[in-house]
């Protein structure tokens, strides 16, 4: 059997055991486009709905269950209904969703916050994107100049999307983009623009691009030369802050100038978080003459400061998040070891507990060599792990969460065995 043959005949089998996502999907199409409200969620033919969940488990309308192996995209850690965020939950709507008002609980969460992740002063937003948005309006004012510098593959939220380089929806900074882990490439574009640009926003680890590691040496010399020409130097930890018991900046001995934190430090609720040096964030204080206003209904909001604050002292400590990654760095090796035992193209790529699935045997630095293999493998791969009750992103995402057992990661060896096994031999 060819590839073609074998995804039309997957496709079927995935539409014939789902009729009521099916119907589901007809009636969104008449209100959404393409009954879609969330891009990174839709799937052809049609994308799955989820009924219920509950730990590592996920139930569509059609009644199949899955081992979640998305994790919300990294905003998951949890698992669903963790009991400790259910009950801090209640205990905030019991007192007052809406305050419109300072109060208590949004101090001790600045506060822990504040310490777990080395920043001087920080801001609360609703979402990742909010908060790099932020980041760069400050680092835009305190240099007074207007450039920024990205990178090719990066993500940084819905108006800050560079994984296929510029998109039409981005908000309209002047942009430089730079070619990720290539160091000399990308100093000389510092040396060209340095007196232009006010901050470079990179991830230390590509999310969106593929979970492809920068190198010590690329995050080295961007810290190296953004000080030296006063840029501000903003690392996007909204997902890898989660790769280390401070975050990942501090398993790398990096500082930068500003942080921006998201998913799910905000307890799986709406959730984002800006904040560095404290030059640069007391741009944001009131009672300074001009300040930089920055508004927001739902920043201190009681459901995310109570779920935040008892998720990452209570369940998503320090201790938990170093058993966390070693696992994924047990998966990953598994993995890896399976694909080279079967001589297949694939690999997987990422740091501890945030890891993706590529059909590529050759080495992967950077978004554009994720795309180098045959993209229907991934998609036939994705379908097949939801036949086996595994579910992960169409684009060979995971992100484990503190629900998922080594038995979970066994399951999704094994399926994913049975996959290489099934596609051994297969034409092109």
């Amino acid at each position: 059997m060819n590839i073609d043959d074998a995804l039309k005949a997957a496709v079927e089998r995935f539409v014939a055991a789902r009729p009521k996502t099916l119907a589901l999907h007809e009636r969104a199409k008449a209100v959404m486009p393409g009954g879609n409200t969330r891009t990174v969620l839709f799937t052809q033919p049609f994308p799955v709905r989820v009924e219920r969940a509950e730990n590592q488990m996920v139930h569509d309308v059609d009644g199949h269950s899955y081992t979640d192996f998305v994790g919300e995209y990294s905003a998951g850690v949890y698992g669903h209904s963790n009991p400790v965020i259910a009950d801090a939950v209640a205990k905030a709507v019991a007192g007052g969703i809406n305050f419109g008002a300072h109060h208590k609980v949004e101090v001790e969460f600045a506060e822990a916050v504040a310490e777990r992740f080395g920043l001087e002063r920080l801001r609360f937003t609703n979402s990742g994107t909010e908060a790099n948005m932020m980041a760069l309006a400050a680092a835009r004012h305190f240099t007074g100049r207007s450039k920024v510098m990205a990178m090719r593959g990066g993500y940084h939220g819905g108006t800050l999307y560079f994984v296929g380089g510029q998109s039409p929806v981005n908000a309209p900074f002047e942009v430089v983009l730079a070619r990720f882990n290539d160091i000399e490439a990308t100093r000389a574009l510092i040396h060209e623009h340095g007196k232009d640009l006010a901050a470079l926003l990179v991830e230390p680890m590509l999310g969106s691009g593929g979970c492809i590691p920068a190198s010590h040496d690329f995050l080295a010399m961007l810290r190296v030369e953004t000080a030296a020409k006063g840029i501000v130097l903003v690392f996007d930890a909204v997902m890898t802050s989660r790769l280390g018991p401070n975050g990942y900046a501090k398993e790398l001995g990096l500082k930068p100038d500003m942080t921006t934190l998201g998913k799910y430090i905000g307890g799986g609720m709406s959730f984002g978080c800006f904040g560095g040096r404290a030059d640069i964030m007391d741009q944001f204080d009131p009672m300074k003459p001009g300040f930089l206003p920055h508004a927001g209904t739902f920043n201190n909001n009681t459901l995310t400061m109570n779920a935040g604050l008892a998720g990452i002292t209570k369940i998503f400590t320090p201790e938990k998040a170093a058993d966390l990654n070693t696992r994924g760095e047990r998966l990953k090796a598994s993995l890896n070891k399976l694909f080279q035992d079967y001589q297949a193209n694939w690999q997987v790529t990422g740091i501890g507990s945030l890891l993706n699935l590529h059909p590529v045997a050759g080495v992967i630095a950077r978004a554009e060599d994720a795309q180098a293999g045959d993209l229907r493998l991934r998609r036939l791969l994705f379908l097949h792990l939801l036949e086996q009750g595994v579910y992960i992103a169409e684009r060979g995402y995971m992100a484990l969460s503190l629900a998922i057992t080594d038995a979970d990661c066994e399951k999704l060896r094994a399926a994913v065995e049975q996959f290489l096994i099934r596609t051994r031999g297969m034409t092109a």
